[in-house]
């Protein structure tokens, strides 16, 4: 998947934000504020969007509609594989001990964190218990 730019990535906050069709002027006036442009502009980038596969045009209409294709969840893992590989080695644990290291987490955050872990352990071990089961 190609990489969006700064500009881009408010484009698609607006369209997940709105969660439909939305016509080119719809946008802009969803990003004023976040990116100074004219319509020309943002018909560039929406083009190049539709080209990157992160954005569908309906042209069967006068209106143009735009569609996220690909979802806010799925582009969050999408960045987050590649920025845990190019900075840390694919270690979710490296990330968290230079957060850690580099005063970046709070006290309560450190909490919800360990509180967030200790639910997934416990989900996990449910699950394995259920399949313990199934299997006998």
């Amino acid at each position: 998947m190609k990489k969006l730019s700064d500009s881009e990535f408010e484009i698609m906050k607006a369209l997940w934000r709105k969660n439909e069709a939305l016509t080119s002027n719809q946008i802009l006036d969803e990003v004023r504020g976040k990116l100074d442009w004219k319509l020309a502009s943002l018909m560039t980038a929406l083009a190049r969007m539709v080209e990157k596969g992160y954005v569908s045009c309906d042209r069967s209409t006068r209106t143009n509609y735009y569609t996220a294709i690909v979802s806010e969840e799925q582009y969050k893992m999408e960045e987050s594989d590649s920025f845990l590989e190019k900075l840390y080695d694919k270690s979710a644990a490296k990330l968290v001990a230079s957060l850690y290291h580099g005063s970046r987490l709070s006290g309560k955050e450190v909490k919800e964190l360990r509180e967030f872990l200790d639910s997934l352990e416990k989900e996990n071990g449910k699950e394995r218990a259920h399949k313990n089961e199934k299997e006998t």
